[in-house]
């Protein structure tokens, strides 16, 4: 027991000293209750500002998300709502928590130990076939778009979540592939996970910035149809990307009982224990695989009904680290798999963005 505690301590340790990044989480869904107090500790759900700062988690990725498909007009209308609610909670509570929109912002935000909120777009659908409207959510904040989510956009197939999905596309479209390019140009990152296999090798063809996947694990360790590919995970590495790890146990535990019916799949969960430490062992994959460089985490918190035993909510992120350190993982690897990889992916993907500006002047 001394020996786990004092890795537990170097694991808060590390928290605090250094920079801490969740990818994803659908926190932002909570934000729609006018009751509801993000800087109030709550008894339920992952992802509140007291439980950041007991996790040391210096900065998180609130998903913009509706379930879909959607009638016109009703994406915009959801994603517009949402941001604005993200902007008010950041204006609100200056002092606590700020929005970042750049790997610099939140180092800075590290500093003045203020917590950074990120925002991402979950669905392609939500732009709507709009450039524009991608443009607009650019501006307000976005830093990346997930081009899918559970079923086929009208220019990207979707790998599907519970069940396969006869393929629409074959991939991108002409149009999907401007809308990566457009990306590049405004330097959002291009998120792959929930697509197809298809549509994952189309962006890699397409794409000149790094490409993420800010919610995926590891395919080899749980074979489920939202996982990366040892394949992919070296074409996200070679891309200069990051592939950020899911805690979500039907995702990572290849005994997890999967829903027969979309019925099921948003009913209560089957009582199955998922051990903490077969998500890590999804992080010691991806590092075989692509290297430490290319590691992260996106745990998708309050978008899942069930969590690992030991990763109860993002308070319990440093038990997580010391049991990566513990499987003896160095201080120097965990700094960037925490935070680091992403913030280099983020000024990557700035920096493709001067390129081709400065191509196109």
């Amino acid at each position: 027991m001394i020996r786990e505690d004092s890795f537990l301590m170097a694991a808060r340790d590390l928290h605090r000293r250094y920079v801490v990044i969740d990818s994803h989480v659908d926190t932002t869904q909570r934000l729609l209750d006018p009751g509801w107090d993000f800087t109030r500790r709550h008894a339920d759900g992952h992802v509140d500002l007291p439980r950041l700062r007991e996790g040391g988690i210096s900065a998180a990725f609130l998903a913009v998300w509706k379930p879909g498909p959607l009638s016109p007009g009703e994406g915009a209308s959801a994603a517009r709502d949402q941001i604005r609610r993200i902007l008010d909670l950041t204006t609100q509570h200056p002092d606590e928590i700020c929005l970042a929109r750049s790997a610099d912002n939140i180092r800075q935000a590290h500093r003045q130990n203020r917590v950074a909120i990120l925002i991402g777009i979950e669905g392609g659908y939500l732009i709507e076939d709009s450039l524009e409207l991608l443009r607009e959510f650019q501006r307000a904040g976005a830093m990346y778009m997930t081009l899918t989510h559970g079923f086929h956009t009208t220019w990207a197939d979707s790998s599907g979540i519970h069940e396969d999905l006869p393929p629409r596309h074959g991939g991108l479209t002409a149009f999907g592939r401007e809308v990566i390019r457009e990306m590049n140009r405004l330097g959002m990152m291009v998120d792959v996970s929930h697509v197809s296999d298809a549509t994952f090798w189309d962006v890699v063809e397409t794409s000149t910035a790094p490409i993420v996947a800010t919610h995926s694990s590891c395919r080899a360790v749980s074979p489920h149809r939202r996982n990366l590919s040892d394949d992919m995970l070296h074409a996200i590495a070679a891309s200069g990307g990051v592939a950020q790890m899911n805690v979500n146990p039907p995702f990572i535990d290849p005994t997890f009982p999967l829903p027969k019916s979309a019925a099921d799949a948003h009913g209560p969960p089957p009582e199955h224990a998922t051990p903490m430490s077969l998500f890590a062992d999804h992080i010691d994959h991806a590092i075989k695989i692509a290297r430490s460089d290319h590691v992260g985490i996106g745990t998708d918190f309050d978008g899942i009904r069930c969590v690992p035993i030991g990763l109860e909510d993002c308070s319990r992120l440093p038990h997580l680290t010391a049991e990566l350190l513990h499987r003896g993982h160095s201080e120097e690897t965990l700094v960037r798999v925490l935070g680091g990889n992403l913030m280099r992916v983020m000024d990557a993907c700035q920096r493709v963005a001067l390129e081709v500006s400065l191509r196109t002047d």
